[in-house]
């Protein structure tokens, strides 16, 4: 093997480690572990004002176009508060799939609050590395569920994420925080999985709770307490109704691959609610997706592909400086082993 050759292998295996480590150190300065969110983010929510209009958005994952554009329109709203993502922030629950979603609302300009959902628990396994879904959730966002009160209005952020019922440590906090909730005059409660799936007639349980005897028993607390509204995603659609004396809307149009092609239905959208001592208001935004050119698009896709790439280091920089090792010993032996013999056959 000429020496040259040699060389050039080096240089682009110690370039290659270089680079690696680069991006680690770059991620830890720039990108400090983000812990807590949706506590700091109660913090900057304003729960004196009485009149005031805040976003519901659900089943973002995996979606970039979408789901960007869907944070611009809502920005670009004044009248809104805050909003709340009820589930299905990511695909799995890999700690890098966090970070990609924590990158991409970091540009909204008002707080935002999270639901866990099913597929944010998903565990995560790659070669010897096994992340736990449900764990990285509660490093990055904190508490699986939790309240608020603003003004006239209590909000109560539920986890069913397991797609069967709530434990019951749960609903004995659930009751209570209803009860609290009567000194206020309206009542909204948020879960990612819906109790009933309206696109079947029962005993089909469809996409929602699997333990239909725990949908039935939340659904009867909900009456009980007047909620005034019960939202939830998971379907990948917009529905609006009622179960039993409980109103629900179910909104999954965050940017995931919608389900069926029914126009009153499968549609990108947010729900945007006003609140005010008159009464709640609920408008449907439909969110479509646009590019100011082609040239922009290609910028953007290029953007994202390096952001996927830049975490898959970050996370994975051990294995990827491993292989880079392997593979320039594998390769420099292979060649001095062919030279070897190409010399002896001189």
């Amino acid at each position: 093997m000429k020496r040259p050759f040699i060389k050039k292998l080096l240089i682009i295996a110690i370039s290659s480690l270089i680079i690696t480590i680069g991006v680690k150190l770059h991620s830890v300065y720039q990108f400090p572990k983000v812990m807590n969110w949706d506590h700091k983010q109660l913090q900057l929510i304003d729960d004196k004002t009485k009149n005031f209009s805040f976003a519901v958005l659900g089943d973002n994952r995996n979606s970039v176009d979408e789901f960007i554009h869907l944070i611009n329109t809502i920005n670009s709203d004044d009248d809104i508060l805050f909003s709340i993502d009820i589930g299905d922030l990511v695909g799995n629950g890999e700690t890098r799939k966090y970070m990609l979603f924590i990158d991409q609302v970091k540009r909204f300009k008002k707080p935002l609050l999270t639901a866990i959902g099913n597929h944010d628990i998903k565990n995560y396994r790659h070669y010897f590395t096994e992340e736990n879904g449900r764990e990285n959730y509660y490093n990055v966002f904190g508490n699986f569920y939790y309240s608020l009160a603003i003004g006239d209005a209590y909000f109560i952020i539920l986890d069913n994420a397991d797609e069967q019922n709530i434990d019951i440590q749960q609903m004995t906090w659930l009751k209570e925080e209803l009860e609290k909730s009567l000194k206020y005059k309206y009542r909204f409660i948020f879960m990612h999985v819906p109790l009933f799936d309206p696109r079947v007639e029962p005993p089909t349980i469809g996409h929602a709770m699997y333990d239909i005897n725990s949908a039935k028993q939340l659904n009867s607390i909900f009456d009980k307490y007047n909620i005034t509204m019960l939202f939830t995603s998971h379907i990948h659609s917009y529905y609006r109704g009622e179960w039993g004396k409980t109103p629900y809307i179910i909104t999954g149009g965050a940017g995931a691959p919608l389900y069926g092609n029914n126009p009153e239905h499968s549609f990108y959208h947010y729900i945007k609610v006003s609140v005010s001592g008159k009464g709640i208001m609920y408008e449907v935004k439909k969110i479509t997706p646009f590019h100011d050119s082609t040239v922009n698009r290609f910028i953007d896709g290029i953007h994202d592909a390096w952001k996927y790439i830049y975490y898959f280091i970050v996370f994975q920089y051990l294995y990827i400086m491993f292989w880079i090792i392997i593979l320039y010993v594998f390769v420099y032996l292979f060649f001095s082993k062919k030279n070897r013999k190409d010399q002896t056959k001189v």
